[in-house]
């Protein structure tokens, strides 16, 4: 081979392997509604370097239906790309998940940004381009081969301003029925950097074989949990992802192995509340994706009253954006969920926010983020609804109230905000969450 000619099939080997490199690993079941993972390369890194990966790095990935529908779905760093069995903390895999909603070819082009807190700025030519940016690909989907109950076949569950959320694939309504405790459901001990308040023992008979698990059996004990759930005909469970300073202390999904590293409103706690742990997220994922399987609605408590304040004051701030932006850009694909933006909240009193500004805010931040728009909703005090819902009604983002009443007053109330949501123009879909009082919970 001559000189020219070597030299030309080297730079065509080279643009042919930049280009495989760059259209990045699609991977899962190429199905309609089914979760769609895309793993790029990028920039070698970990959950503690100096240029922190979730917060000055971005991906954000502009997918394109078949129909010229368009999603922008928010991305993370993902370690080594297996870190739910290696429990990695570096890496350079920087994955985007997405769950398409129509049959035939879609396209995808990331944008991979970096700089100062790029991560929550929702400018998209905010920071610099890096790395992969501009790697772009296509795939093929197909249609589901997934039974009831599985939530693939049903599609995403959708808010469609009526008074009950709806599968958009079969078109039928969805009445919840499930477990509201205990709330700190995801303090695990086979989760990686966890508090193991709860050992969920009692449930690994309910484990079944094919069931998913991690690291050579970890995990059967609350995969059969859900399991139960299921064969009882429950179809919700929730859980808090954040319980520092709360009830438990014993659930949050940043690096920090100790409630102490975390608790403290500013300094080292408040670096630390911005470093993720990418394995325990991981783990949770796998949870998440059995309970699309059975059917299940993930009720995400993102807060609860007495650690409202703790990121940013309360304020939506650079802490609770990327809070909020790690929850949607790791679980947000999954197809029945809401995104609760806090128990029993009470900033209204704490901080005398009789507009509910913040919750506004909160709301707003998340709805920008999430490609889905799944139902947002917020919880209250049982005697203290007026102050928190009536400021929300007909214009804010919010999509329902979670209730929380006195046994006996569960019909009066849920009638109430029914019918004054959709007098205020925006008909809200109204869950009684949680009755009592506390002591009691559901009676026999």
């Amino acid at each position: 081979m001559s000189p020219r000619n070597l030299l030309l099939s080297l730079t065509l080997f080279v643009f042919a392997t930049a280009g495989l490199r760059a259209q990045g690993q699609v991977t899962g079941e190429l199905q309609k509604w089914h979760r769609i993972q895309i793993v790029f390369d990028g920039p070698q890194t970990s959950e503690s370097a100096s240029q922190n990966p979730f917060l000055n790095y971005r991906l954000n990935v502009l997918f394109t239906a078949p129909d010229g529908r368009e999603f922008t779905v928010p991305g993370f760093f993902a370690a080594d790309g297996n870190a739910a069995e290696s429990s990695a903390t570096s890496g350079n895999k920087w994955a985007v998940r997405f769950s398409p909603d129509q049959v035939g070819t879609w396209t995808y082009t990331a944008s991979f940004r970096t700089g100062d807190e790029v991560a929550i700025s929702l400018d998209p030519n905010a920071g610099t381009a890096t790395g992969f940016d501009g790697a772009s690909g296509s795939f093929q989907i197909g249609l589901s081969t997934k039974s009831a109950p599985d939530n693939r076949s049903k599609g995403r569950l959708e808010y469609v301003g009526e008074r009950y959320l709806r599968f958009r694939e079969n078109g039928t309504y969805f009445l919840k029925a499930g477990a509201d405790s205990p709330e700190n459901l995801l303090a695990y001990a086979d989760f990686d950097n966890t508090v193991a308040s709860k050992t969920w023992s009692p449930h690994l008979g309910d484990w079944q074989q094919g069931d998913a698990d991690w690291k050579n059996g970890k995990g059967r004990a609350l995969i059969g949990a859900v399991n139960y759930l299921a064969s009882k005909g429950m179809n919700a469970f929730s859980f808090l992802t954040m319980s520092v300073i709360g009830d438990g202390k014993d659930v949050w999904p940043w690096v920090s192995t100790t409630h102490s590293g975390l608790d403290e409103p500013g300094g080292q706690d408040a670096a630390n509340r911005l470093r993720y742990d990418v394995s325990k997220l991981e783990q949770w994922e796998i949870l998440f994706q059995h309970a699309d399987s059975k059917g299940m609605f993930l009720h995400f408590k993102t807060q609860e009253e007495e650690n409202d304040r703790l990121l940013d004051g309360g304020e939506l701030g650079v802490q609770r954006k990327l809070y909020y932006r790690e929850l949607v850009a790791r679980f947000g694909h999954h197809l029945a969920l809401n995104w609760n933006l806090g128990e029993e909240n009470d900033l209204y009193d704490e901080l005398g926010d009789t507009n509910n500004t913040r919750v506004r805010a909160y709301a707003s931040y998340i709805k920008s983020l999430d490609p889905y728009n799944h139902h947002i909703v917020i919880h209250s005090y049982p005697n203290s609804q007026s102050e928190l819902y009536e400021p929300l009604l007909g214009d804010s983002d919010l999509t329902g109230p979670s209730l929380q009443i006195q046994i006996n007053n569960i019909h009066r109330d849920v009638k109430r905000w029914i019918n004054d949501s959709k007098a205020s123009g925006k008909q809200w879909v109204v869950t009684n969450d949680e009755q009592g009082d506390h002591t009691t919970g559901v009676a026999a």
